[in-house]
């Protein structure tokens, strides 16, 4: 009985605002051969929405890739036509995000690739307050590198965790004392910890005014978070997030105020999501589990919490492949996950959907943007990026509803 009526609120709020199902879809510009991956979607205050995402030959092997951007118009629905948001001359600049913090203030981070090498990255960071001409992109009036300096106890840190985890994680193998060890040299060396470390969701603001930004590290293949209690004069780094694989980190926040991050899988099996908590604003973090419902095959994702508190995630729910998109709404932060819909849906080897941005505007719509990958009439494959509007009825009526 007392479950039931923890639930009753939800129930309400469903039952009050029940609306019939809403989905649209479209292609913010048309399918083409250029490598487009890696978007974010805000709305700015005037209701027009605003997506970035990286452009170019590829960023493993080119210098020609930038940050792009496009709006849409709240009053045609017309995207605009792309625009530059950032392009560091001569060298990749990839895996975009941004927020809009509580002053209105438009911030855009990505890391710009050194060497053609993940592990090369060095973060960015552009500030506007002029961003709202339709059609137009933003004018900064800040630029700054956010200099990595994980503290002096990283590599102890790094050490004690690593060996938590494998002690929870029996029998260890081979692989697994490999890749502690490599672990181990990589923190013990002051430029490695302090390069390669990059971005992909969208930051996260607490209720007490901090930001805390997700980054991750493909040569240590774990997380951190870069936060700031000032508005970037400043800048703090938590602990290391040490598990096996775990990378882009997003969050959100349960009732009692613990922050949860949901990261994708680079680790060995069981291909699930895997999680972390923290009850000290970011500072430090529990031990990387796997969650018990939610696959992941090695794919980005992104959670929140809704208006009204529940988390939602939209994630590829496949342990193989990333040609099913889906949306789940959770009533117990995470525990289980009682409404799913696909956004996308296709045999394995026929499209790729992934890297899902998402937000909720005051209207309770959902707004998302995703790498929408196919192949064309000669079997080449084309890439742009999608966007999807629909609302929560939507994804409660399951994919047989409307």
């Amino acid at each position: 009985m007392l479950r039931w009526l923890l639930f009753l609120p939800f129930v309400l709020t469903s039952f009050l605002t029940a609306a019939p199902p809403q989905h649209s879809g479209e292609l913010i510009f048309p399918l083409e051969s250029w490598h487009n991956h890696g978007s974010c979607i805000v709305q700015v205050p005037s209701g027009d929405l605003l997506v970035c995402w990286f452009h170019g030959s590829g960023e493993r092997r080119s210098d020609d890739v930038v940050i792009l951007g496009a709006k849409r118009d709240e009053e045609t629905g017309q995207w605009s036509k792309p625009f530059p948001m950032a392009d560091t001359p001569e060298f990749p600049d990839t895996n975009c995000c941004m927020i809009i913090d509580p002053e209105k203030r438009l911030w855009l981070f990505w890391p710009t690739i050194q060497a053609n090498l993940w592990e090369s990255a060095l973060m960015n960071y552009k500030i506007s307050t002029d961003y709202e001409e339709p059609g137009k992109p933003p004018v900064w009036s800040e630029s700054k590198v956010l200099h990595m300096k994980p503290g002096e106890a990283f590599p102890k840190t790094v050490r004690e965790k690593t060996a938590a985890y494998l002690s929870h994680h029996a029998p260890i193998t081979p692989r697994a004392i490999e890749w502690a060890y490599h672990n181990f040299q990589q923190a013990d060396d002051k430029l490695t910890r302090r390069l390669g470390w990059f971005t992909r969701a969208h930051p996260y603001i607490t209720d007490r005014g901090r930001m805390l930004l997700g980054l991750y590290s493909d040569g240590f293949s774990f997380s951190l978070v870069a936060y700031t209690d000032d508005w970037g004069k400043s800048w703090q780094f938590s602990e290391p997030i040490v598990g096996g694989g775990n990378i882009q980190p997003s969050f959100a926040r349960k009732r009692d105020r613990t922050i949860v991050t949901y990261m994708r899988d680079n680790g060995p099996p069981p291909n699930r999501v895997l999680v972390s908590e923290s009850k000290d604003e970011g500072e430090t973090w529990s031990m990387v589990y796997d969650h018990p419902v939610l696959k992941n095959p090695g794919a980005g994702l992104e959670l929140m919490n809704l208006r009204d508190g529940r988390f939602l995630a939209i994630y590829n729910d496949t342990e193989d492949g990333r040609h099913q998109l889906a949306v789940s709404i959770s009533e117990d932060e995470g525990k289980s996950w009682r409404w799913t819909r696909h956004l996308e849906k296709v045999a394995a080897g026929e499209g790729s959907f992934h890297y899902p941005s998402i937000i909720q505007t005051e209207d309770g719509m959902l707004h998302a943007s995703y790498s929408y990958f196919v192949k064309d009439a000669e079997g080449k494959q084309v890439k742009s990026i999608k966007y999807a509007s629909f609302n929560l009825d939507w994804v409660m009526a399951g994919d047989g509803g409307e």
